[in-house]
Protein backbone atom coordinates (compact mmCIF):
# COMPACT_ATOMS: atom_id res chain seq x y z
CA UNK A 1 0.00 0.00 0.00
CA UNK A 2 2.00 2.91 -1.26
CA UNK A 3 1.41 6.60 0.35
CA UNK A 4 0.92 9.19 -1.54
CA UNK A 5 0.81 12.60 -1.80
CA UNK A 6 -2.16 14.63 -2.54
CA UNK A 7 -1.13 14.89 -6.12
CA UNK A 8 -1.21 11.40 -6.73
CA UNK A 9 2.77 10.43 -6.74
CA UNK A 10 3.88 7.58 -4.68
CA UNK A 11 6.14 8.71 -1.25
CA UNK A 12 10.04 7.97 -1.46
CA UNK A 13 12.37 8.37 1.53
CA UNK A 14 14.79 11.15 -0.01
CA UNK A 15 11.59 13.20 -1.57
CA UNK A 16 12.04 16.75 -1.33
CA UNK A 17 9.32 18.11 -0.04
CA UNK A 18 7.28 21.51 1.80
CA UNK A 19 5.14 21.30 4.71
CA UNK A 20 3.21 23.98 5.43
CA UNK A 21 5.60 25.89 2.96
CA UNK A 22 8.81 24.86 4.90
CA UNK A 23 11.15 22.92 2.92
CA UNK A 24 11.86 19.28 3.94
CA UNK A 25 12.77 15.58 2.73
CA UNK A 26 11.06 12.23 3.97
CA UNK A 27 13.12 9.87 6.34
CA UNK A 28 11.15 7.26 5.95
CA UNK A 29 7.75 5.25 4.68
CA UNK A 30 6.47 2.92 7.13
CA UNK A 31 4.46 0.97 5.26
CA UNK A 32 2.31 -1.63 6.05
CA UNK A 33 3.07 -4.49 3.29
CA UNK A 34 6.71 -4.13 4.32
CA UNK A 35 8.41 -6.04 7.22
CA UNK A 36 10.55 -3.71 9.09
CA UNK A 37 11.76 -3.27 12.02
CA UNK A 38 13.18 0.15 12.20
CA UNK A 39 9.05 1.46 11.04
CA UNK A 40 7.07 -1.49 12.74
CA UNK A 41 5.99 0.99 15.77
CA UNK A 42 4.45 3.70 13.41
CA UNK A 43 2.35 1.12 11.22
CA UNK A 44 1.18 -0.69 15.07
CA UNK A 45 0.09 2.59 16.06
CA UNK A 46 -0.97 4.36 13.16
CA UNK A 47 -1.15 2.01 10.26
CA UNK A 48 1.67 3.36 8.91
CA UNK A 49 2.64 6.97 6.59
CA UNK A 50 5.64 9.14 6.43
CA UNK A 51 8.04 10.80 8.22
CA UNK A 52 8.94 14.26 6.84
CA UNK A 53 11.94 15.90 8.45
CA UNK A 54 11.93 20.28 8.51
CA UNK A 55 14.72 20.50 10.41
CA UNK A 56 14.51 24.73 10.86
CA UNK A 57 10.94 24.32 11.78
CA UNK A 58 9.52 21.57 12.55
CA UNK A 59 11.85 18.66 13.11
CA UNK A 60 10.39 15.23 12.51
CA UNK A 61 6.85 15.39 12.17
CA UNK A 62 4.62 12.01 11.35
CA UNK A 63 2.31 11.98 8.78
CA UNK A 64 -0.56 8.74 8.46
CA UNK A 65 -2.82 10.34 5.92
CA UNK A 66 -0.72 12.17 3.32
CA UNK A 67 -3.42 12.30 0.77
CA UNK A 68 -5.67 14.44 2.86
CA UNK A 69 -2.44 16.29 3.59
CA UNK A 70 -2.64 19.46 1.22
CA UNK A 71 -0.06 21.08 3.28
CA UNK A 72 2.44 18.20 2.24
CA UNK A 73 3.84 18.71 -1.13
CA UNK A 74 6.14 17.20 -3.59
CA UNK A 75 9.02 19.12 -5.04
CA UNK A 76 11.64 16.53 -6.35
CA UNK A 77 12.86 13.04 -6.02
CA UNK A 78 16.50 11.90 -6.14
CA UNK A 79 17.30 9.96 -9.57
CA UNK A 80 18.47 6.22 -9.53
CA UNK A 81 21.99 7.95 -9.90
CA UNK A 82 22.05 10.53 -6.63
CA UNK A 83 21.15 13.62 -8.74
CA UNK A 84 17.93 15.58 -7.98
CA UNK A 85 15.27 15.12 -10.68
CA UNK A 86 11.59 16.43 -10.71
CA UNK A 87 9.16 13.36 -10.87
Amino acid sequence: MPFRYQSGAEIRKGDRVLLHGEPGEIEFVADPLIDDPETEWYVQEYGGGAMVLVPKVFGPVFISHTEEDKDLVFVSRLSEEGSAAKS
